[in-house]
């Protein structure tokens, strides 16, 4: 199983779009920083056909170690979320999506 990763991206861009490799690079991460500052914010990044990034805030709560068995505090924070689109996870499933809906 192979990873995608930033150079594979870029290297994509460079060859479909047809943008120099540097201009591809540059347009890669000019997307990815505007995404990450878009959560950072707490708003969310909807890609329609893919599915949605979003910010979720989770509460203080008791956790346990669980090799001793103490009880934890696990302080509150905010996790990041994804949530795939119907396309997506047909497309996943090998099957075709059902309904309008493409979130």
């Amino acid at each position: 199983m192979q990873t995608i990763t930033r150079a594979h991206l870029a290297e994509t861009i460079y060859t479909q779009v047809g943008l120099s490799r540097n201009e591809s690079a540059d347009l890669l991460e000019t997307v990815l920083e505007r995404m990450a500052a878009t959560l950072e914010a707490g708003e969310s990044v909807k890609i329609s056909g893919f599915g949605t990034f979003s910010v979720r805030q989770k509460g203080r709560r008791v956790g346990r170690n669980p090799k001793t068995g103490v009880e934890v505090p696990i302080m509150p924070r905010r996790v990041l979320v994804f949530r795939p689109s119907h396309v997506l996870k047909a497309r996943v499933n090998g099957t075709t999506p059902e309904g309008g809906d493409d979130e």
